[in-house]
């Protein structure tokens, strides 16, 4: 008897300690992949933050973008205080010869060392000699890319009579970046034009509106209508004496489609607008 009780009591030992080791080790196994989830969670945040594209108002027809290590102005004006805390440009784009778009003081000012201009032949006529060898030259329907970007020229002219004078066709560039997955145009001035009708697949676009140089709030929201972005931004909308109507801009598209979300950023931080 008793040494079938000491089989049995160990037996029941052995079990034990086995279930005990399977416990434990079942336990190390879950602990590690909630390790590892973690990680893959965390590594795809940091992707989704490093792939934002950032788009930053600095005033009238002036912005920064930045995506990953890649920082674009658009038209640089304002001088060099427009800048502060800004990173320095990859890429500087220019749509026309005209001040509140084309300032050679503003360039002088920043560090453009490393900084390719893409511009058109207007503004490259207009610019100091010293920059000739960074300047990559468009022509409306043109492309190039750049910094892992494509960037395609789009033309901005005006079509009312009366306003001729101001932007002739062919002298300035709108521009489309294709940046990662999106299609982000900005107008230049321009008015409702057939080319900017007749965009396609554009995720975020900048629209000017202001008399008399470019268009009415009822002519951009038509254009816009047309070529139906995802996301529409207002901008370039001061003139003088007036500053267009954005809300009512905002009305007019809300009405003919829903699906436009209209988006407003402070373009006159200085101004009371």
């Amino acid at each position: 008897m008793r040494i079938k009780e000491l089989l049995v009591l160990l037996f029941t030992v052995t079990i034990a300690f086995s279930c005990k080791e399977v416990k434990q080790s079942d336990t190390e196994i879950d602990s590690s992949a909630e390790i590892e989830e973690s990680k893959s969670v965390t590594d795809i945040i940091k992707e989704r933050k490093s792939d934002e594209i950032e788009i930053i108002p600095i005033e009238h027809a002036t912005a920064v973008i930045e995506w990953n290590d890649v920082v674009i102005y658009i038209d640089p004006t304002g001088g060099v205080a427009s800048f502060d805390g800004q990173k320095n440009p990859t890429l500087i784009l220019i749509t026309d010869i005209h001040g509140d778009h084309l300032s050679a003081e503003t360039l002088d000012a920043l560090d453009t060392s490393n900084t390719t201009f893409v511009v058109p032949q207007a503004v490259a006529d207009e610019l100091p000699e010293k920059y000739a060898s960074q300047l990559e030259i468009l022509e409306n329907g043109t492309s190039k890319k750049l910094a892992g970007i494509t960037i395609e020229a789009i033309p901005m002219y005006n079509l009312r009579k009366e306003a001729l004078k101001f932007h002739t066709k062919g002298r300035g560039n709108g521009y489309v970046l294709n940046i990662d997955n999106e299609r982000i145009y900005f107008s230049g001035d321009t008015e409702d034009i057939p080319e900017m009708r007749s965009l396609k697949n554009i995720d975020k676009a900048f629209v000017c509106m202001n008399l008399p140089y470019t268009m009415t709030v009822e002519s951009a929201a038509s254009a816009v209508l047309d070529f139906k972005p995802k996301q529409i931004y207002p901008y370039h909308y001061r003139g003088k004496p007036d500053v267009s109507d954005v809300v009512k801009f905002k009305q007019l598209v809300d009405a003919g489609n829903q699906d436009i979300e209209v988006v407003q950023l402070d373009w006159y931080p200085n101004d009371e607008y």
